[in-house]
């Protein structure tokens, strides 16, 4: 049995009402006491069964004989100047992810990994040079976001997997925590954005589901040979399919779609390139959401583009009519971007970063 098929088995968190109920109800006590189970956890972020005080003493002492919650232990802690905190979190079985809590003035948002690590090998992320250990459960992904908000003290209402890994790569328990975060956590599915390299079965796949969810699809380039250089697993998917894939994505769910869009200095940043993406968008149902690029410390073979290219690119797709945004930078002091502060603590051996543990 792998560590996931252990993991599902076996902790309480990733369960739904319905599911704790029959446990509930398979150790002899009545259903309720299953809802209550799923209110301590998902409500009121309860990371051991001595903190769920409306139980009987003895019903806790069975539960935690019999299953545990779920929950990670913080390995590390780093906050940043604006607010901003990465978390590193080790799994029951070793592996370590990364989480990152947003908080602003009228939100709190958390970025969630969806694998430990990912295949994609994306050559300008740090998650893709560290390589893929395995797809996280259902309950391991809800964990960061209930992790966050035990440690901010903020209900968490917005929720984007752009953390480690592929999304749609690990797409039942993608649906599944989904399903969790919006039933039993209640955050709105308006609320939570899905990441994805490109992945034209998976996103139509997605589709099907008519969840109310943002597709957001890192385009990166208009340009096929520059998305084949840049992420390898566009070379299987043209950009003029997945930009139809992404408009029936549109079409069948009624949520405009998002293209990230990093940009990488003398790479994809040049006017040029914003007029063919321009041209490649005409009339979709979207918006572009513009990254300068995050370097990724030693070993990184791009930079960021200086203020005057940027505004430049974004000049070309707002007077071509394109919806335009740029990213809110935050924890640029932190190595807030995925994969960055797991990747140090792996290269550079460090033992403690600046928070220290948690």
């Amino acid at each position: 049995m792998t560590a996931l098929e252990t993991f599902e088995k076996t902790a309480l968190l990733g369960q739904t009402i319905e599911d704790l109920e029959s446990f509930a109800k398979s150790l002899g006590e009545p259903a309720y006491r299953g809802r209550q189970i799923a209110d301590w956890i998902y409500r009121r972020g309860a990371a051991a069964f001595e903190e769920m005080s409306d139980l009987p003493k003895r019903f806790r002492e069975r539960l935690g004989s019999e299953a545990p919650v779920g929950t990670a232990q913080v390995a590390y802690r780093q906050t940043s100047g604006d607010g901003t905190v990465k978390f590193l979190l080790e799994l029951a079985d070793g592996e370590r992810i990364e989480t990152v809590y947003l908080p602003y003035e009228d939100r709190a948002s958390v970025c969630v990994s969806s694998q430990a690590g990912c295949p994609m090998a994306c050559d300008f992320c740090a998650t893709g040079k560290s390589g893929y250990r395995r797809n996280l459960a259902a309950g391991e992904i809800v964990d960061q976001v209930l992790c966050a908000q035990r440690f901010s003290g903020r209900r968490i209402d917005h929720v984007v997997f752009m953390g480690m890994g592929e999304p749609l790569l690990n797409l039942p328990n993608l649906l599944k925590s989904i399903r969790l975060l919006n039933r039993e956590v209640g955050i709105a599915q308006r609320q939570i954005a899905v990441s994805t390299v490109g992945l034209i079965p998976a996103i139509r796949e997605l589709a099907r589901e008519k969840l109310r969810i943002t597709l957001a699809v890192s385009l990166h380039s208009p340009e096929d040979s520059v998305r084949a250089r840049l992420m390898p697993a566009a070379k299987k998917y043209p950009v003029t399919s997945l930009v139809r894939a992404a408009a029936e994505y549109a079409e069948q769910t009624g949520r405009r779609v998002t293209y990230e869009y990093t940009l990488l200095k003398g790479i994809n940043d040049t006017p040029e390139q914003a007029r063919l993406l321009a041209r490649l968008l005409k009339g979709a149902v979207c918006a572009v959401n513009l990254i300068p690029f995050n370097p990724i410390g030693p070993g990184g073979d791009y930079a960021r583009p200086d203020g005057s290219r940027i505004a430049r690119f974004r000049l070309e797709l707002e007077e071509a009519g394109i919806a335009v945004t740029q990213r809110a930078e935050r924890g640029r002091d932190i190595a807030a971007a995925c994969g960055q502060l797991r990747r140090r603590m792996e290269t550079e051996h460090v033992s403690q970063p600046s928070d220290g543990p948690a």
